[in-house]
């Protein structure tokens, strides 16, 4: 028996914001919310690492529907690799992330317990970014002797990440892993640095392409997603550093169809993270990070993540 059949609509529309959660919340919460994404990097240097994050999420409904206790469990497991370089006289870097997730949704609808679960691949994110001012593009040999000299600097970054449509999706189903969509998150960065302490803001708009195979073929559509973080980062000596952020997101409100949906969101984010080395080209990092909606309907949801990293 289909959830449609055995719920109503009312199950059926509580479920898109099932959907709405996974393609604009939790795919791109580590983006978002991920300090030092302006850092000067040495050029022709590759970077990879892996980690994994466990998410814990409450979801509020309209009231009308007659959905209570929405839950999320989500097991992330996630791989980049990062090379920089050279580009007109600046430092620039191109990112590639790659995710598989194994998550848990539940909650009552009309009293009675309902539980789906879902496991494959994540959307694969690509980033490009260029420092625009400061941050010259030097060999490692030159980027460590300017790193030991300069304490004060500020750095002015750009950036578009693109998330592509390679993620685990079904169109006869209302929540999926993927989001069967492009993505684009055009990004703007500033880099203060004095001494061991650097402050870091990005302001990032994102803006969804439609996607036409959405449940049961319907078209859905999505306004633009606005979002606005901040970093505090105190570095220990090279390797070990701590951080502080905070952000918020406004937009984002779903259309099926034509009829727009009183989905908006609006979420406050906040993170703490610390880094340490294990040897002098691998370190590694933990971090937890929290989202509360604003709104009265929404997601607040608590990730832990630990991930290891190397360069050459």
């Amino acid at each position: 028996m289909s959830f449609r059949s055995k719920f109503g609509n009312r199950f059926v529309y509580g479920l898109l914001f099932f959907q709405m959660f996974i393609s604009c919340s939790i795919s791109c919460l580590a983006e978002e919310l991920e300090p030092r994404r302006w850092a000067h990097l040495p050029i022709d240097t590759n970077f990879t690492g892996a980690g994994y994050a466990y998410t814990k999420a409450d979801i509020s409904f309209d009231p009308v529907l007659k959905i209570e206790d929405g839950q999320v469990d989500l097991h992330t497991w996630a791989a980049k690799y990062t090379r920089t370089f050279s580009l007109l006289d600046k430092s620039a870097r191109i990112d590639f992330l790659q995710g598989y997730q194994k998550g848990r949704w539940s909650g009552l609808v009309d009293g009675v317990p309902t539980t789906v679960r879902r496991s494959g691949w994540t959307d694969t994110i690509v980033r490009f970014a260029i420092n625009l001012y400061g941050a010259p593009p030097l060999q490692p040999q030159e980027y460590a002797k300017y790193r030991t000299a300069t304490e004060v600097e500020t750095i002015v970054g750009a950036g578009l990440s693109v998330q592509l449509p390679t993620g685990e999706y079904m169109d006869d189903k209302l929540i999926n892993l993927g989001t069967n969509r492009f993505t684009f998150r055009p990004q703007i960065g500033l880099t203060h640095t004095r001494g061991k302490w650097s402050c870091e803001t990005t302001a990032i708009v994102a803006l969804y392409t439609d996607n036409n195979d959405f449940f049961n073929g319907q078209e859905l559509e999505n306004d633009p997603l606005y979002s606005l973080n901040g970093h505090l980062i105190y570095t220990f000596r090279p390797g070990v550093w701590a951080s502080a952020s905070a952000g918020y997101d406004y937009g984002g409100r779903s259309s099926i169809e034509g009829t727009q949906k009183d989905d908006r969101k609006q979420d406050v984010m906040w993170a703490l993270g610390v880094g340490l080395p294990f040897s002098r080209h691998i370190g590694g990092k933990i971090s937890y990070v929290g989202t509360r909606t604003l709104e009265s309907t929404g997601v607040d949801s608590d990730s832990f993540v630990v991930g290891l990293s190397a360069f050459w």
